[in-house]
């Protein structure tokens, strides 16, 4: 590869940006959908907030399986698998009427659909990519996340304005299939060249570094070393503020005086401002150590959800809104290029995967407490402050993660402390 050349890598970047767009948009862009659900069966905010958070679960447990099954069948496969399975969970969706029903479609299935098409199928293709700039390429797959959260919230909020939350769902469902069908048949490919998007200068030192590098740990042995474990934790954080504010985030400010539009523009312009903010942040991520990334990051978002819970103008919410979307996005790709920076790609999807549970625990765990909590004391402070200090937790203790994580010499990196 030369300098001036286009390298095929950055194909796969830009459609599993846009997959990643659709199914972090639609999983954590429920807001829309939760008051209109409410109304329409005849559920109480707490029945609808528990089965959302057991749908996040079940995301959760779709990622240790999805990066399994990626390893075992290829990329192609677990993205074609889950097109099919959110389809046919959508259509059950929409004709459900029962708790149960609903909780089974929308709960269970639609969410391991959306777990199989999610980014931790799609990183570990592009770790094996990218090398030189493997940390600029994951954070732009963070910008599908926040892409989703910047324009899905408004249309879907204007879909089920002008229609109602059934044909604005199919109308996702089938949006996504158009999507994911052919960019998983045409684009997506795991086999990358040897010497990835390193230029000629580097193919040398790091042939020499991985002939000089220990032998790799083992899925078992990785699981019982520190960063891993810390990653664990700042992804608990990062999920149960992430569908926090994608589940309640729209209610919790209509609550507070804010029409539905105001409301979700509010929530659009995070993700709106996190596209460049992540933009920002993927020209470092390579040049700067990752764990400073991540530690900003939580600590940034943190004060940000304290300062949602206290704006009381439209200009107050917009400008909260714009500083902590410039931090919104990118705790998943630091966090993801930490691991294989670690634990080297051979492990990446499993490692993911596996870490990604402890997000999905926290989504389901604020899915819940927003309901829960706003039902029974009254205030969304419960909720909403939670997450912020969970978030000031985490960047305590992301400062903690290797040093020489942001390295190409990730081999040599030690796992432990």
């Amino acid at each position: 590869m030369t300098r001036s050349s286009w390298y095929f890598g950055w194909n796969i970047v830009a459609a599993a940006t846009l997959l990643t767009m659709l199914t972090v948009g639609m999983r954590l862009g429920i807001g829309p959908f939760f008051l209109p659900m409410v109304e329409d069966l005849g559920f109480s905010r707490s029945l609808l907030a528990t089965i959302i958070a057991i749908g996040m679960l079940c995301y959760g447990l779709a990622m240790p399986l999805a990066g399994y099954l990626v390893g075992r069948y290829g990329t192609r496969f677990v993205l074609l698998l889950g097109t099919a399975i959110v389809f046919l969970s959508t259509v059950w969706t929409v004709t459900a009427r029962t708790p149960a029903s609903f909780l089974l479609a929308f709960g269970v299935l639609m969410s391991f659909g959306l777990g199989f098409t999610s980014p931790v199928a799609l990183t570990p293709v592009i770790s094996r990519w990218f090398t030189r700039q493997r940390g600029m390429a994951l954070f732009f797959l963070s910008t599908g996340s926040m892409a989703g959260m910047a324009v899905l919230t408004p249309v879907l909020t204007l879909s089920i304005k002008w229609l109602n939350w059934q044909q604005t769902l199919m109308g996702f469902a089938v949006t996504f299939a158009l999507v994911t069908v052919p960019a998983a048949l045409f684009i997506i490919r795991d086999d990358a060249p040897p010497n990835t998007d390193l230029l000629p200068e580097q193919i040398n030192a790091e042939a020499q570094a991985s002939r000089t590098a220990p032998a790799s740990l083992t899925f078992a042995a990785a699981l019982r070393t520190s960063p891993f474990w810390k990653i664990v934790l700042g992804l608990f954080a990062c999920g149960f503020s992430m569908n926090l504010l994608g589940t309640h985030g729209v209610p919790m400010l209509m609550d507070h005086g804010f029409d539905a539009m105001t409301s979700s523009y509010g929530i659009g312009i995070i993700g709106l401002v996190a596209i460049l903010g992540t933009l920002v942040l993927g020209r470092i991520s390579d040049r700067t150590p990752r764990r400073n990334i991540l530690g900003a990051i939580y600590f940034v978002r943190g004060l940000g959800f304290f300062a949602l819970l206290l704006v009381g103008t439209h200009w107050e919410l917009y400008i909260a809104a714009a500083i902590g979307g410039m931090v919104w996005a990118g705790s998943i790709a630091t966090s993801s290029a930490i691991l294989a920076d670690i634990y080297g790609v051979r492990l990446v999807g499993v490692m993911y995967g596996t870490a990604y549970l402890g997000h999905q625990i926290g989504a389901m765990l604020s899915s819940w407490l927003g309901g829960w909590g706003f039902e029974h004391f009254g205030t969304h402070w419960v909720a909403f402050g939670s997450s912020g200090a969970l978030l000031l937790i985490a960047a305590g203790v992301s400062m903690r993660l290797p040093l020489k994580g942001f390295t190409l010499m990730s081999a040599s990196v030690p796992v432990r402390g």
